[in-house]
């Protein structure tokens, strides 16, 4: 766009402020000024209007971007932080629950064990008095049966010592015994055999295993004799049982009798017991697969 120079300086001498103001009264009073310039020389100028600095312009608003996407991620990851936590607690309270729901498991698992102890002792404790009664009447009647006296000493005052006066007859049904369960005699047994053998549990748990297999036999086939009676010098017996003293009172717990001089030990065919030996059975099952076994005192 090109104006003379008087034109020019005309229109900013018109109280124009700006190169604008300045065009934009060019452009009106046109007509005007055509006049005027017949009169004048020409002499064109050229009239640059400086506009915005674009590539700054655009150098800002990369930026004004970088920050909005650097503030965009930075609340993104402070996000996932706290979400991260949030996940965090909750795992935390899933494993405080689980820890206390297996707790409760365990400890509901330990009262029913311990209460079905107390029902076991208190079923031996009904049996073992009729079995040492049993015991008693036998021995009274071998006493009969050998001439014996079949006596037994009525309790005296502290101040009256037993004499032979004392002595009086009395009903077998009627002897009092000392209660004593055989199962629990027999739960003794294993107890200390495995206590003695805390340090090598193998040994005690191959004990338990070899008992089982014997009284097992007897029950399957309680007329086989070979069942029934054993070697005690037999080196496999030896090395599993009978080293442990607790594994011998076992067996005579079972109805074993030694026999032959001690070379054996004998279940006779007449004193073969099923509920007995089924006692038995079942107090080995449970030392072989109770993990609480031996961990309680009698």
């Amino acid at each position: 766009m090109g104006f003379s120079k008087a034109l020019a300086t005309k229109a900013l001498s018109s109280g124009n402020s700006s190169i604008e103001d300045a065009v934009n009264w060019i452009v009106d009073n046109e007509n005007d000024i055509a006049a005027s310039e017949t009169s004048m020389p020409e002499a064109l100028i050229d009239i640059k209007i400086e506009g915005s600095d674009s590539s700054n312009s655009s150098e800002q608003v990369k930026l004004r971007a970088q920050e909005l996407r650097n503030q965009a991620r930075k609340k993104k990851a402070e996000e996932e932080k706290k979400l991260e936590r949030e996940r965090e607690k909750e795992r935390i309270r899933g494993g405080k629950a689980l820890s206390e729901a297996k707790r409760m498991a365990e400890e509901s698992e330990r009262r029913r064990f311990l209460a079905q102890r107390k029902a076991e002792k208190e079923e031996e404790k009904r049996a073992r008095e009729k079995i040492r009664q049993k015991l008693q009447q036998d021995k009274l009647e071998r006493q009969g049966i050998h001439g014996l006296p079949r006596n037994v000493p009525v309790p005296q005052k502290p101040d009256a010592p037993a004499t032979a006066e004392n002595l009086q007859p009395v009903d077998p049904a009627f002897v009092p015994v000392k209660p004593a369960a055989v199962r629990e005699l027999m739960r003794e047994c294993l107890r200390s055999l495995k206590l003695q053998n805390k340090d090598d549990n193998a040994k005690a748990v191959r004990a338990f295993q070899t008992l089982f297999i014997y009284v097992r036999n007897i029950v399957n086939n309680p007329d086989e004799e070979k069942f029934r009676k054993i070697r005690s010098n037999n080196p496999v017996f030896q090395d599993r049982v009978g080293r442990f003293e607790e594994g011998i009172e076992f067996l005579e717990l079972c109805g074993f009798e030694r026999v032959e001089g001690g070379d054996f030990l004998l279940l006779p065919k007449e004193k073969v017991d099923m509920g007995l030996l089924k006692v038995a059975g079942s107090e080995l099952h449970n030392a072989l697969t109770n993990p609480f076994f031996g961990l309680f005192s009698a």
